[in-house]
């Protein structure tokens, strides 16, 4: 008699803390994952053998894979069986049945005490610059001697006691650099932890497109309307920063 081939399909189920919740949104793209809850736990099953194996997955926090035998949840490689599996839950799509929520932010610059929990890390990828941030005292002598070519190519607009310059070719001054992604701009060898979130925040923080969001390392943003960028001359360099000294 013939082997079945759906035998040797492995099945696996997850579970994590409803406390959680908000960090299943960098899986949340995964359709064929289900959903359900219990209590205080959020249970997840569905998942393809790539899927486990995958670093949105092992990156959420408080997280637990298991695999289903015979009714009983196994954790990974293990002999003996963790529990029984979970009767009488009510199983959704991921897409439709999880609601992104994320902590209350404050729409000022850097250091504010409230802080959006989202963190960004590393990457070993490489990403071209569009932005940067310089402190007006570091380059308030340079900005007026260069060309007006170099100049018109880019926009600029105040953040506190630093200009923010948006556009390519950059100018060669001191100060942070900047890639753009869904909107963001993000400081140069840095991601989001989840980058599936990148479009998440965008609808939380910029749902009218209009702007950008300018974060830091720490994960705290700044949200920039794009009509506050006005075209980089020496003469605009030049009123802005005599009117920024006044005040």
């Amino acid at each position: 008699m013939a082997e079945n081939p759906t035998d040797n399909i492995k099945e696996f189920w997850a579970e994590l803390p409803r406390t959680d919740e908000d960090y299943l949104g960098s899986i949340r793209d995964w359709k064929n994952v289900q959903i359900s809850t219990d209590n205080e736990t959020i249970w997840l099953k569905g998942f393809t053998e790539e899927q486990v194996l995958a670093s949105e997955l092992h990156q959420l926090p408080n997280f637990l894979l298991y695999e289903l035998r015979d009714g009983l949840l196994f954790k990974k490689e293990a002999l003996v069986p963790s529990k029984k599996m979970r009767a009488a839950l009510l199983w959704m799509p991921i897409d439709k049945a999880l609601r992104l929520t994320f902590p209350a932010s404050n729409q000022n610059y850097f250091g504010i005490s409230e802080k959006v929990q989202i963190r960004l890390k590393e990457s070993d990828e490489e990403h071209s610059v569009i932005a940067l941030i310089s402190k007006i005292e570091d380059i308030k002598e340079n900005i007026v001697t260069l060309p007006k070519f170099r100049l018109e190519k880019l926009e600029w607009t105040m953040v506190g006691d630093n200009a923010l310059f948006l556009g390519t070719p950059l100018l060669s001054l001191p100060g942070k650099t900047y890639w753009t992604k869904d909107g963001h701009l993000l400081p140069s060898g840095f991601d989001f932890e989840f980058k599936n979130l990148s479009t998440f925040l965008q609808q939380k923080y910029n749902k009218e497109s209009d702007g950008w969001l300018l974060w830091d390392e720490n994960g705290r943003y700044l949200a920039i309307k794009k009509t506050d960028f006005r075209v980089l001359s020496a003469s605009s360099f030049r009123l802005t920063e005599k009117s920024r000294e006044w005040n």
